[in-house]
C-alpha cells in the first residue's frame, strides 16, 4: 500500500474534510508512489484562519524566542536519523540520485541557522519629526500576518523550509502548498518545526491535486487574511500567480528560474573550470533553477575547455538504476522538450559536440552544444535538463554582453587568475548571485550589493535566503527579512500642541 500523506492544520495531522486524495505518480515512470489528501476550499480557508489565529500570539513572541526554536530545529535535522529519512524519501519521491537527496538535508542545518541569527536585525530605529517640534518618533519592523508560501517539486526540504522560515522568524503565521509530486518530502519540512516545538497554528501545510491547484490557489491569495505570497517555480505560473496577487493588491515574492552562465577567461584554469561547471550543469539532471546552462569562453581557453567538459560529461552515466549518475528527467516530457530545443537549435546552425539527441524513456544523456545565440530557444529558454551550451568570445566585455543577453539569470560564475579584472567585470553581470573564481583563496565581497564567492560553481549559493534574481524573468524580492516584515511608525506628540484651523 502506497503511503499516505494527510495534510497538516492548526497543529494536527488530518484528512481532507471530504477525504478527498490523489495518487502521487513518479513522473518519469508513472509509478504510483503514494497517496495524498487533496484539499478541499473549506480545508485551504481553515488553514489560513488556522494561521490567523495562531499570529495575534506568535507575533508577540520576541526575536530571542523564535531564534531558539530554529536553532533547535537545526540540530535536530542534523541527525542521522533525519538524514536517512529525508534522503530516504526523497528517493522514492521523485527517484532523484542519492547524492541529490543528501544535498536537501545538508542544506537545511545551515539555512535554519541563519534565518536564526536574523533575530539580531529584528531592530528598530528612533528619530527626531522633521515637521512637528518635540516630537519623537520610532520605527518598527512588525510581522505581516498570514503568508502563504508554495514551494516546488525539484528541491522540496529545502525550499519548502525556504518557503515559510524567514516569514516566520519575523513573527508571521504561514501557510505551505505543496507540488501534487512530492507532498511527503515537503511535508518532512513541518514535521521537522513540530518536533522542535513550534506552536500549533503558526505553520499549516496543504496538499491538492493538479486538477483542484488553480482555482485553491486563486481562493488562498484573496482570502483578507493572506497579507503575502512567495512562490518557487516557473515562470510560467509564476506570472499566474502575480497576476492573481495583482487583483488583490498583494505583494509577491517570487524566484522563477534561470539561465546561469559561467564566464570563463582565457587565463582560468581549466581543469577547475571544467569540473565545476560539469557539477553544476549535472546534478539533479540539471533540474536546478541556478544549473549552470550557458558557458561563454574567451577564445584562448575555448578549445581546452571544451575538451575537458566534453570527457567529464561522457563519463557520466544515465538511466534509472541506482549507480546512474543522471536520473530520469521529471516526466517524459520534460525529456522531449529538451530534445526539442536540443533540435531547434541545430536546425538553426548550432553543432553538437556531443550528445545524440535521443532518449530512453524519460532519460536523456549529457548534450554539449556549441554555436547558440541568442534568439535561439535553447539560450533563451530554462532548458531544466543535462545541457551545456557554449559561445566562444575574444574579450571580456564580449562575454560580459553575452552573460546579460538573458530575461532570467539567478546565479552566474566568473573563472579568471586575475583578481582587477574579476572586481571590474563581475558587478556588471546582471545577476542575483556570482560564484566567482579567484587563484586559490576565497575572499567573500558585496561589491554594489551583489554577493560574489570564490572557487565555486555557479549551481551552488552561499545563502538560499538571498538567491533571488534581479528582474525580467528570474523573479521579484528576496527571502529576507526586508520582505516579510512592515515599517510601521509610532510618532510621540508633546501635550499641549496647538492646532491653528480650530482657531
Amino acid at each position: 500500500m502506497p503511503p499516505f500523506t494527510p495534510l497538516f492544520i492548526d497543529g494536527k495531522e488530518v484528512p481532507a474534510s471530504n477525504n478527498a486524495t490523489f495518487e502521487v505518480l513518479n513522473a518519469s515512470t508513472s509509478k504510483v508512489v503514494g497517496i495524498s489528501a487533496s484539499a478541499s476550499s473549506a480545508d485551504c480557508t481553515a488553514a489560513v484562519e488556522a494561521a490567523g489565529r495562531a499570529f495575534k500570539t506568535w507575533e508577540q513572541t520576541t526575536p530571542y524566542d523564535r531564534r531558539d526554536l530554529f536553532l533547535k530545529a537545526a540540530d535536530i535535522v542534523s541527525s542521522d536519523r533525519w538524514r536517512d529519512l529525508v534522503v530516504q524519501t526523497a528517493v522514492e519521491e521523485l527517484n532523484c540520485h542519492p547524492a541529490w537527496a543528501m544535498n536537501e538535508w545538508m542544506g537545511a542545518p545551515r539555512l535554519l541557522r541563519t534565518v536564526a541569527s536574523f533575530s539580531n536585525s529584528l531592530t528598530g530605529t528612533t528619530f527626531v519629526s522633521s515637521s512637528i517640534p518635540g516630537t519623537m518618533c520610532e520605527m518598527r519592523q512588525r510581522a505581516m500576518g498570514v503568508i502563504f508560501g508554495i514551494a516546488p517539486w525539484n528541491a522540496p526540504f529545502a525550499l519548502t523550509i525556504r518557503a515559510f522560515a524567514v516569514p516566520l522568524m519575523c513573527g508571521n503565521a504561514v501557510v505551505v502548498k505543496s507540488s501534487e509530486y512530492s507532498p511527503r518530502t515537503q511535508l518532512l519540512a513541518v514535521q521537522l518545526f513540530v518536533e522542535a516545538g513550534f506552536p500549533a497554528g503558526v505553520v499549516n501545510y496543504i496538499s491538492m491535486s493538479r486538477e483542484s491547484s488553480p482555482e485553491l490557489t486563486a481562493q488562498i491569495i484573496a482570502h483578507p487574511l493572506v497579507r503575502k505570497i512567495n512562490f518557487t517555480g516557473s515562470d510560467r505560473v509564476g506570472r499566474i500567480i502575480a497576476t492573481e496577487a495583482a487583483k488583490h493588491l498583494k505583494p509577491t515574492v517570487l524566484e522563477l528560474g534561470g539561465k546561469a552562465p559561467a564566464v570563463v577567461l582565457n587565463d582560468a584554469s581549466i581543469p577547475d573550470a571544467a569540473n565545476a561547471i560539469v557539477w553544476g550543469a549535472m546534478l539533479h539532471s540539471g533540474q536546478i533553477c541556478m544549473s549552470t546552462e550557458r558557458v561563454i569562453v574567451q577564445r584562448g581557453a575555448a578549445e581546452a575547455l571544451m575538451a575537458q567538459v566534453k570527457t567529464l560529461s561522457e563519463s557520466l552515466t544515465a538511466g534509472e538504476s541506482g549507480d546512474a549518475k543522471l536520473r530520469p528527467l521529471f516526466s517524459q516530457g520534460s525529456a522531449q522538450n529538451v530534445l526539442a530545443m536540443l533540435s531547434e537549435a541545430q536546425g538553426a546552425g548550432a553543432e553538437l559536440l556531443l550528445g545524440d539527441l535521443d532518449r530512453q524513456g524519460a532519460v536523456v544523456r549529457p548534450h554539449l552544444v556549441t554555436g547558440v545565440k541568442p534568439g535561439m530557444r535553447l539560450w533563451d529558454r530554462e532548458s531544466f535538463g543535462p545541457v551545456i551550451v557554449f559561445a566562444v568570445v575574444d574579450t571580456p566585455e564580449e562575454a560580459v554582453e553575452l552573460a546579460n543577453a538573458s530575461d532570467y539569470t539567478l546565479c552566474a560564475s566568473l573563472w579568471t587568475n586575475d583578481m582587477y579584472l574579476a572586481q571590474r567585470i563581475a558587478p556588471l553581470i546582471r545577476a542575483g548571485e556570482y560564484p566567482l573564481t579567484l587563484f586559490d583563496h576565497k575572499l567573500s565581497l558585496l561589491p554594489q550589493a551583489i554577493q560574489i564567492l570564490m572557487d565555486q560553481p555557479s549551481m551552488e549559493s552561499e545563502n538560499l535566503v538571498s538567491a533571488v534574481g534581479l528582474g525580467g524573468s528570474s523573479g521579484y524580492g528576496h527571502f529576507g527579512i526586508e520582505d516579510f516584515t512592515d515599517k510601521r511608525v509610532i510618532a510621540t506628540h508633546p501635550l499641549g500642541r496647538e492646532f491653528p484651523f480650530l482657531k
